[in-house]
């Protein structure tokens, strides 16, 4: 990686600039109807030896580690801010997609690859492996703020959270088979029932870990709790990865564990994480720009090939795979054409596909390049068009409501107190009731209100509304009490 005669100061600068035109890319690409990973891609080619010619970088090993970092972080975020009530309802398609899914998209996009290139089997199903996984950094940024229904939006995120195993198994496997033809094929497919039940099974007895553990320490500043527990995330990661299990599927269901579980500073936890998880994937994206070469990348036998390719992942090999994947399963034909058309690819086949160059197998970076070229064509033709497919097919949910508003006490551990924030919906117990007539545990009291837009002080006589955020101050050893209250639903509603 070299600097074009740029002193430290410079580097500052120079990273200082990365980060603002990531934001810039990221608040306009809605506007332009463009996923940000696009944009983001765009800013290290233009700033790349064949843009402005700022940074010139090929280091393939650096590239692969920050993309693996970068992963860990977004899927951690992901994984925190998903509702284990949703997961669980499409735990089993979620699964069959992230594993009988994957494997069919790789066979099927690696016969095309096999009929376009001039490469063997084992050379196409390796492409395919390597493009055969939806992107969770892609899924998820741009399901964040499109209002899709949240049976089909969970089953996309679950799958994408939970695929990386499997393709990069694949990925490995190929890799060994080519590298060594006295590899047998049958001796590595129990690898990876390894990988994928150690990895659960780690992901949730780490992600109990590191619960108990930011519950029950002390520590004197409340900013460190996030840094605890991104902390436990790459702990996770390269404990799961140690003993050969999958590092990413153990991120993903730690997050989970976590984040559907009561915990202390939990919304600067929720913010500083999705602060870094967009750092994380701006780095992530413009590091992937510079490592393509857009000479190469676009290439009229590059785009040739990258068009064919992408045609049979986009509308054959996906949506065949998602029809077998789901075909005994409770989905309807259109919500099995929306995940057809959904499956993203991102930052993990570009990531995947510097696993043959670091190998040293031949043709690489051919493969990368065709790589890349695909993945810029899912982002721009799915990416650009999720909401329009969507609403076609009937499929747009309820727009996502978010509070605008966080409060939470400087000194919570100290003061053995904790504000819990709670959102009420219609199946509550306590809404249509005013605050007096609500027999709140002692030493709990309501701080704040937000309904939609405004900040509601709370009186007596103030009646709770379906989608009110509540902020309620509540001494720890009170919280369950108080929680059991809130979440009451209205069949067992008794006026106090």
């Amino acid at each position: 990686m070299f600097f074009y005669s740029f002193g430290n100061d410079g580097v500052i600068f120079l990273a200082a600039f990365l980060l603002l035109s990531g934001i810039v890319a990221a608040k306009f690409s809605s506007r332009l109807g463009l996923p940000s990973l696009v944009l983001f891609i765009a800013v290290g080619m233009m700033i790349g030896r064949d843009g402005l010619g700022l940074i010139y970088f090929d280091n393939v090993e650096l590239a692969q580690l920050i993309g693996i970092f970068a992963l860990i972080i977004i899927l951690f975020e992901g994984g925190l801010q998903t509702k284990w009530e949703t997961v669980r309802s499409v735990a089993f398609p979620s699964i069959s997609l992230a594993t009988l899914g994957v494997l069919t998209t790789a066979l099927l996009t690696g016969v095309s690859v096999y009929l376009v290139l001039d490469v063997s089997w084992l050379e196409a199903f390796l492409f395919g492996a390597i493009v055969g996984s939806t992107d969770a950094a892609a899924v998820f940024a741009t399901l964040k703020e499109r209002n899709i229904k949240a049976k089909m939006g969970a089953t996309l995120e679950a799958e994408s959270g939970t695929n990386d195993p499997m393709a990069i198994f694949l990925t490995l496997m190929f890799i060994e088979l080519i590298a060594n033809e006295s590899v047998s094929i049958w001796l590595m497919i129990p690898s990876f029932f390894w990988q994928m039940g150690l990895g659960l099974a780690l992901g949730l007895m780490l992600g109990k870990i590191a619960l108990f553990a930011i519950n029950r320490i002390n520590l004197e500043s409340g900013g460190l709790y996030p840094v605890l527990a991104i902390a436990f995330a790459l702990i996770t990661y390269s404990t799961a990865s140690a003993i050969d299990a999958s590092g990413f599927l153990a991120v993903y269901v730690a997050a989970l564990v976590i984040g559907n579980s009561e915990l202390t500073y939990r919304y600067s936890i929720f913010q500083f994480n999705e602060g870094i998880a967009w750092t994380a994937q701006i780095m992530m994206f413009i590091i992937l720009g510079l490592l393509s070469f857009p000479e190469q990348v676009f290439q009229p036998s590059n785009i040739f090939a990258g068009l064919v390719i992408s045609f049979v992942l986009i509308f054959l090999a996906r949506p065949f795979a998602v029809f077998v994947s789901t075909v005994w399963l409770k989905y309807s034909f259109k919500e099995r054409l929306f995940l057809s058309w959904a499956g993203l690819r991102g930052a993990v086949p570009i990531v995947l596909a510097t696993f043959p160059i670091v190998a040293g197998i031949e043709g690489a970076e051919e493969f990368f390049n065709i790589v890349f070229f695909v993945v810029l064509t899912s982002a721009l033709v799915q990416g650009s068009t999720i909401s329009n497919v969507a609403q076609k097919l009937g499929l747009m949910g309820p727009k996502k409501d978010t509070p605008h508003h966080s409060i939470e006490l400087v000194s919570i551990a100290k003061a053995n107190a904790e504000m819990v924030q709670f959102q009420t919906n219609r199946h509550n117990a306590i809404v249509g009731y005013k605050l007096h007539e609500i027999d709140f545990p002692q030493k709990a009291s309501i701080a704040a209100i937000v309904r939609g837009d405004d900040l509601v002080t709370p009186y007596g006589d103030t009646e709770i509304k379906a989608g009110d955020f509540l902020y309620i101050l509540v001494s720890k050893r009170k919280h369950d009490e108080l929680m059991k209250l809130l979440n009451e639903k209205n069949k067992t509603k008794n006026k106090k």
